[in-house]
């Protein structure tokens, strides 16, 4: 008896297993990470851990919420090996070519142009000070407040309970609110300069 159709078989019972789930798990992944590149690199590793453990997959009862648990683990897992290695110098991001064609891109009397604008320097802000959150915390207001992640999902994924849940995301979003004030008004009130 050949191994081959061994192999096959269990290649296939496996891409059965995770096919159903990969579109979420990418979204997730992508999520996690904010890079197209990344997000697949992510489901990549998992897929190539979780090969070998087909048996064990096979056994799982809700195999989404366990496939993202795993997920988030090696996410969490790379971002500890890597440590923080994702700055960008400022001159990658304001290439002066760049900044010239987005600005000719109004014309002088589109009134849309200043709200265009507005919108875009809020987004920057919003992602700046995003990044200035841990990766949990950035995490779980992105899975919640973004995608619409329901708490119990959430608290399953990351095996704690759903108080826990609820009390994280209270302390990221007044975070958040604390570097959104602090980003958008530099000076506090004793700070500021009086007329």
């Amino acid at each position: 008896m050949s191994l081959l159709p061994f192999r096959v078989s269990k290649a296939k019972r496996f891409e059965q297993k995770v096919q159903p789930h990969m579109q979420s798990m990418y979204a997730f992944a992508y999520r996690l990470t904010g890079q197209r590149d990344d997000a697949e690199d992510l489901v990549q590793d998992v897929m190539v851990k979780l090969f070998p453990r087909l048996e064990e997959l096979e056994e799982v009862e809700q195999l989404r919420p366990w496939l993202n648990r795993v997920l988030y683990r090696q996410f969490i897992d790379n971002t500890r090996k890597k440590g923080r290695q994702n700055e960008v110098s400022v001159s990658t991001l304001t290439d002066g070519a760049d900044q010239d064609s987005f600005l000719d891109s109004f014309d002088a009397h589109t009134q849309d142009a200043f709200e265009c604008i507005t919108q875009e320097q809020l987004a920057g802000t919003l992602a700046r000070v995003m990044e200035r959150l841990s990766p949990d915390q950035r995490t779980l207001l992105l899975l919640h407040d973004a995608d619409g992640w329901r708490q119990e999902d959430i608290a399953q994924v990351l095996n704690v309970p759903v108080g826990t849940i609820k009390s994280r995301l209270h302390r990221c979003r007044a975070k958040l609110r604390e570097l959104l004030q602090k980003e958008v008004e530099p000076f506090g009130h004793r700070e500021r300069v009086s007329d």
